[in-house]
């Protein structure tokens, strides 16, 4: 397969750091033909190459497609490849279900959609506001970005911390040509979307892993993209709400889906079984933070031990538990 591909190059003095980006819908079997295309719709300094790598995708319900981030933190090794994202492919069209956090990996799995079917991506629908999840939707700009009605006010309100971070995080070069999604249609409470002969179930939740939760069910295989409210071997992280998170997951295993793919880990678990580990961490969160509050405890101390039994059971522990910690103890302190 052969693509069309631009030089980007940040505006550094010397020899600045490039990289290929892609330039979506040129995709052709020889050099000719995506040659011949791009002559009927020119693109400025764009060129023909052999197509770069597609993300590693499994099918895990037929025509639901997952691919598993690293259990990580994001850094120069992993290129920020730290989140599950997912696509399903229906009759008429595609939805992308997270687009990851840089470009590279949106163009990565656009490259993996197209070798298993030319259906336009009409949908791109995020989870919620992390950009491990959402800053490579750039290469989707012909489709329809869907999320959660607080997202975009959240994501304004945090877009400089999350470029510079990442782009800190996983290199310059590895980061050139990342943007933040655009325009977005905001869901309140529940919306449908249809792919042609398969519908997609869309469900806003109140504050819970965040304030921008958004869950996903295809309602013909059954399988439910969960986003960050469920995650497995990758330790929870709370950037919402504790109680909130605790109703939300209780008020979700009622939802039916034969399984579930969460926003870490995984790719795929049983539901509603999948739920039952993050669910035991946030009541061993609420309860030490409770007791810690009752006793007196200051937050410093609190987070020192607050969930240590769950220690042995999760990945990145260390880098992610005293946050929640202090999260959960902040929001008990005023019940």
């Amino acid at each position: 397969m052969f693509e069309a591909v631009v030089m980007l190059c940040a505006g550094l003095g010397g020899e600045p750091p490039c990289r290929a980006v892609l330039v979506p819908g040129y995709e052709a079997r020889s050099q000719a033909s995506c040659e011949a295309r791009l002559a009927a719709a020119p693109v400025t300094g764009a060129e023909c190459r052999k197509a770069g790598a597609p993300l590693e995708v499994f099918e895990v319900a037929p025509g639901v497609f997952v691919h598993r981030g690293d259990v990580a933190l994001p850094d120069a090794t992993n290129r920020g490849d730290t989140a599950n994202l997912g696509f399903v492919i229906g009759e008429t069209s595609v939805a992308v279900i997270d687009s990851g956090s840089a470009a590279w990996i949106g163009e990565a799995l656009w490259r993996a959609i197209r070798l298993r079917t030319d259906l336009p991506v009409r949908y791109v629908v995020l989870t919620h506001v992390h950009p491990d999840h959402l800053l490579g939707t750039r290469v989707f700009s012909g489709a329809e970005i869907v999320g959660h009605a607080a997202l975009p006010l959240a994501l304004a309100a945090r877009q400089q911390t999350y470029l510079q971070r990442f782009e800190a995080l996983i290199g310059a070069e590895t980061f050139l040509g990342t943007a933040l999604p655009g325009q977005m249609r905001e869901v309140e409470d529940r919306t449908e979307l249809d792919l042609g002969g398969r519908v997609l179930e869309l469900r806003a939740w109140p504050q819970a892993h965040s304030g921008t939760d958004l869950t996903v069910l295809d309602r013909t295989t059954g399988t439910l993209f969960a986003g960050d409210l469920l995650f497995d071997r990758h330790v929870p992280t709370l950037d919402g709400s504790l109680r909130g998170w605790q109703r939300v997951l209780g008020e979700m295993s009622g939802v039916k889906a034969r399984r579930v793919v969460p926003g870490h880990g995984g790719p795929v678990l049983a539901w509603p079984e999948g739920a039952a580990p993050v669910l035991r961490y946030l009541d061993v969160l609420a309860r030490d933070a409770a007791a810690a509050v009752a006793a007196g405890e200051r937050l410093s101390q609190a987070v020192m031990h607050v969930a240590g039994e769950e220690a042995t059971q999760w990945e990145l522990f260390e880098a992610y538990n005293p946050r929640n910690a202090t999260v959960a103890f902040t929001e008990l302190e005023w019940e």
